[in-house]
């Protein structure tokens, strides 16, 4: 695999947010801890498990399966299973024990996280005295993935006008989100009531009494760091070392969310552009960041009425390539690749800026998609009620987000809209995390 693109995977995991799809970030809330607890009797087949180790396809790594109950309230009933995988401690000093990490989304494959950054790249001194372990999320990768359109499909919907002009381009937009949640519901039926946060964290403690620790430690990256504060939650006194790290806000509702993340496109943007206009082969000018800004929103305005081709079926539109220029905003080390496809771009030669959209959207080059951004609308949608109902409150609200950013808002407020055809209703709300009674929990802010 091209290793640009791997980057971007990686960097888009973290959070998973824009276009036509329920933002990762932004979307997000909280999951209420109230939902129904069973007994510890209830839960001992899961409890007492044993996880029969295999080797698997990434050399060094071990991989099993875990089963918890599918629904939480009838642990009796249905059962799902996890992917799990892990390295094991290296040495030298004694094990401490195991170390559970997630790289976020919601979405994100913590076991492909794991083989491929977090269980090679993580300190020495960690990799030495903890066995390196993730679980996929139930919903996610490899763990009864939800799974919503079809290649063909997805290519249809990634190319809607997510900046309608008028009501019928409003319409055809609010058609591709409810096509979106009908396709979930027809294809994962199954598995949608139960993708929660909170029961993805039930799903972590079950996994930390079967590795045979007593306390948890975690390090979770973006809504990862929601995660880990859902389990500190529920489970204070089974917390231990938990690290969230670029943390969320969960007591903020899904459109403070929505809006505070359109503003940090913004900042990235500009930092981007400040640093575009340093370089010779900037395709947005020499000038200020405004300037760059107006030119960009000219270049997305052209393609929304004439895309420009791609070399395959589907030509270059404003929703695409916005969504190649938002992929680029999580790392500045995609600066240079983002520089090049724009001018490529702006000369009528649109594929590169694909690749870009085609990496945030883990689109392989055979069509298909990864279940990432299933799984993302699934979980946010479940987590929290939408932030918008209807057409005429996301054009009411449009404006704060384009005040947020110029650029992005509006495309950005409608995103927010998905949520509000979502089949399963939320079961989860916006609240404080305290977690009285876990001890102290290192958290990290971070900017943009």
């Amino acid at each position: 695999m091209d290793p640009r693109r791997r980057l971007l995977q990686l960097s888009a995991v973290a959070c998973a947010t824009l276009g036509l799809l329920v933002s990762g970030c932004t979307d997000v809330g909280t999951a209420s801890a109230a939902s129904s607890s069973p007994s510890a009797e209830e839960l001992e087949p899961y409890y007492g498990q044993r996880l029969s180790w295999r080797a698997c396809g990434a050399p060094g790594f071990e991989c099993t399966t875990m089963r918890a109950p599918l629904d939480y309230a009838d642990p009796d009933g249905e059962q799902i299973k996890l992917a799990v995988s892990r390295v094991k401690a290296t040495g030298p000093g004694k094990r401490i024990g195991s170390l559970l990490v997630n790289p976020g989304g919601p979405g994100g494959s913590a076991v492909g996280y794991l083989q491929q950054y977090a269980g090679l790249g993580y300190p020495a001194p960690v990799r030495a005295r903890y066995d390196m372990v993730a679980v996929d999320p139930r919903g996610v990768a490899r763990s009864e993935p939800v799974e919503c359109l079809s290649g063909p499909q997805m290519d249809a919907y990634t190319q809607t006008d997510q900046t309608p002009d008028d009501a019928r381009e409003a319409d055809r937009l609010t058609a591709a989100f409810k096509d979106f949640a009908a396709g979930c519901e027809t294809r994962s039926s199954r598995v949608l009531p139960h993708v929660s946060t909170v029961e993805a964290a039930r799903d972590m403690d079950i996994l930390r009494a079967v590795l045979g620790d007593r306390r948890l430690s975690y390090v979770g990256a973006s809504y990862g760091t929601f995660l880990g504060a859902t389990y500190a939650e529920l489970f204070p006194d089974r917390s231990g070392r938990l690290v969230l790290d670029g943390a969320m806000d969960p007591s903020l509702p899904a459109d403070e969310l929505n809006r505070d993340q359109t503003a940090g496109f913004e900042t990235a943007f500009r930092a981007f552009a400040k640093d575009c206009a340093t370089q010779s082969d900037c395709p947005l000018g020499n000038g200020t960041p405004a300037e760059a800004s107006t030119r960009l929103r000219t270049f997305f305005a052209e393609l929304d009425h004439h895309p420009v081709p791609t070399g395959e079926a589907r030509p270059l539109g404003e929703s695409l390539a916005t969504t190649g220029v938002l992929a680029a905003m999580y790392d500045e080390a995609a600066w240079p690749q983002l520089r090049e496809a724009l001018t490529q771009a702006m000369r009528g030669e649109g594929a590169a800026l694909l690749a870009l959209a085609d990496s945030y959207y883990e689109r392989d080059p055979d069509g298909s998609y990864s279940n990432l951004m299933y799984a993302n609308a699934a979980v946010n949608c479940l987590d929290q009620p939408p932030a918008y109902r209807t057409p005429e409150a996301v054009t009411k609200a449009a404006p704060s987000f384009e005040k947020a950013s110029p650029v992005f808002g509006k495309g950005l407020a409608w995103a927010s809209l998905s949520c509000a055809y979502w089949p399963v209703k939320a079961t989860g709300s916006a609240h404080r995390i305290t977690a009285e009674g876990a001890p102290p929990i290192v958290v990290v802010g971070t900017t943009r």
